[in-house]
């Protein structure tokens, strides 16, 4: 069943009509282009790319694709660390970066978000029109068709929780058992027979059921008509703590008791209704050739005693630990603020760049010895790189207050952690995928290399996708990838998979599966 959906006045405004899809062969000039995304490990080598502007035009695009037997992978904001758009079989890819439109559709009376949008665009045409937000992250070019879709935090998430937890309504383009192609809006009403994609979509990951054209965001606590009481307001002013700590002073005993200073000090107030709660912080450890151990914290200026309350965590990492660091403060408006931590769009300085990241998601910290073994892989004089890191970063509060089985992303996490290593020339893959690949393993060395759910650990994060959990090499605990991303989830994510794409047209190396799959040629 097809859905059109209106934006208001003008969406019938034949000068705001989409231009036609624009298809992009390899004979020509834009093509080159194309191929390259943010991850420079992959390169797409498609038949050929179809742009399109709209969410019909999207459709059109995946009924050819189909009709031709043709293998389909579908990118918004190209930020993918894996091969899941670019494998070596994909034929078609279907780029939805000009779909990127924010907007209030007064008759579902939420925020619409196309799926190319990055997140730089979502927030502040959010903020600048109507003085709300959606908790997400601060890498600024991310689209949004992934990042909502994995269930996306950002530094505002203990205070508001995820993005898919204000999230109402997705569209997708789905393809049945007979191959008919078509537009399925979805929401979370109890009511609607289609719920179960909406609930796929609340941290399923994209790639799995279809392609995502639009989200509708609205707070499922919010009341009115009025856009600027349908999704949070952010804080006004933040008070951010910007602290380094240089490698050259810093021994392995103070590294151990810092990383646990902070890691005790944010799970001891990330239970919701924390009063420190609204304290985000980032602890990023750098490889010693890349730089300084640095932290990034801020708070809402005219939160109570916000100032007092950072003072003290400041103090609170730094006990027991000989090195004192330099710390700058300052206040910021909260758009500002945003962009000042961001990591910006796509620039200059990632052309080219090449990646590799991992994650693990937290429930206690990680023991003396785990940290010891983490400072040695910081600090071995025999590996150099760009940036090299893994990051603590604080969770849990309001994330929490939702029951795991609510949202196809799990729960109960208090603190992430972030592995990644960028580096542009192919003749070092090998180093850096070594160095990142034997630190996750050492890590976690007594749960079979990978962050097995525990009392420790939770799990990893869908949107920090890494092969290496599906790979017995790598993965020795005989717990499969999908638990380790989903938990209990997963049977629910496989039931949505058989009904909404029974022939697995959208599959990747981790993609949602069903008890029979077929294959590429069996459809």
């Amino acid at each position: 069943m097809k859905h059109d959906v209106s934006y208001g006045e003008e969406e019938n405004n034949p000068a705001r009509s989409a231009p036609v899809s624009t298809l992009v062969t390899p004979d020509d000039i834009r093509y080159d282009n194309l191929c390259h995304a943010y991850n420079y490990r992959f390169i797409a080598q498609p038949d050929y790319f179809r742009l399109a502007h709209s969410p019909q035009q999207a459709e059109e695009a995946v009924r050819e694709a189909v009709a031709a037997g043709k293998r389909i992978t579908v990118r918004s904001g190209g930020h993918c660390g894996e091969d899941f758009v670019a494998a070596p079989d994909v034929q078609v890819i279907l780029d939805l970066s000009p779909m990127s439109r924010v907007d209030f559709d007064r008759e579902r009376n939420a925020f619409v978000v196309e799926a190319g949008a990055s997140v730089g665009t979502m927030i502040g045409a959010l903020f600048r029109r109507w003085g709300v937000t959606v908790p997400v992250g601060f890498c600024m070019g991310v689209g949004a068709g992934g990042h909502i879709s994995g269930g996306g935090y950002g530094p505002l998430s203990r205070m508001l929780g995820l993005s898919v937890d204000h999230l109402y309504a997705v569209e997708v383009v789905v393809v049945d058992q007979d191959r008919n192609v078509s537009t399925v809006v979805a929401t979370r009403e109890e009511s609607d027979p289609n719920r179960d994609l909406w609930w796929a979509h609340t941290g399923g990951g994209g790639g799995n059921f279809g392609v995502i054209t639009r989200y509708w965001m609205r707070s499922p606590e919010a009341s009115g008509t009025d856009p600027a009481g349908l999704l949070p307001r952010p804080p006004g002013a933040l008070d951010i703590a910007e602290v380094s700590w240089p490698w050259d002073r810093l021994t392995e005993a103070d590294f151990v008791r810092l990383t646990g200073n902070f890691m005790d000090w944010q799970l001891a107030n990330s239970a919701p209704g924390s009063p420190n709660a609204d304290l985000y912080a980032l602890l990023d450890c750098l490889h010693r050739s890349a730089g300084n151990i640095t932290l990034h914290a801020q708070v809402p200026v005219e939160a109570p005693d916000s100032g007092a309350r950072m003072d003290a965590f400041l103090e609170a990492l730094g006990v027991g630990v000989a090195t004192a660091p330099a710390v700058r403060r300052k206040s910021l408006p909260w758009l500002a603020a945003s962009q000042y931590l961001a990591v910006p769009d796509t620039g200059p300085t990632a052309i080219g760049l090449r990646c590799k990241v991992k994650s693990a998601d937290l429930r206690a910290p990680h023991s003396p010895e785990q940290r010891a073994t983490l400072y040695r892989h910081l600090t071995g004089d025999d590996y150099r790189a760009t940036y090299a890191a893994v990051e603590y970063i604080a969770y849990g509060g309001k994330v929490n207050t939702v029951p795991s089985t609510a949202t196809a992303i799990p729960r109960d996490a208090l603190l992430k952690t972030f592995y990644m290593v960028t580096w542009q020339d192919p003749a070092e893959d090998d180093r850096h995928m070594r160095w990142i690949r034997e630190l996750y393993r050492d890590m976690h060395s007594s749960t079979g290399g990978v962050p097995v759910p525990n009392d420790v650990n939770t799990g990893a994060y869908i949107n920090y996708a890494d092969v290496d959990l599906a790979d017995p090499e790598w993965n020795t605990s005989g717990v499969p990838w999908h638990a380790l991303y989903y938990g209990d989830n997963y049977p629910g994510l496989q039931e949505v998979k058989a009904r909404w794409d029974p022939l697995n047209i959208f599959h990747h190396t981790l993609s949602v599966t069903h008890p029979r799959t077929p294959t590429q040629k069996e459809w």
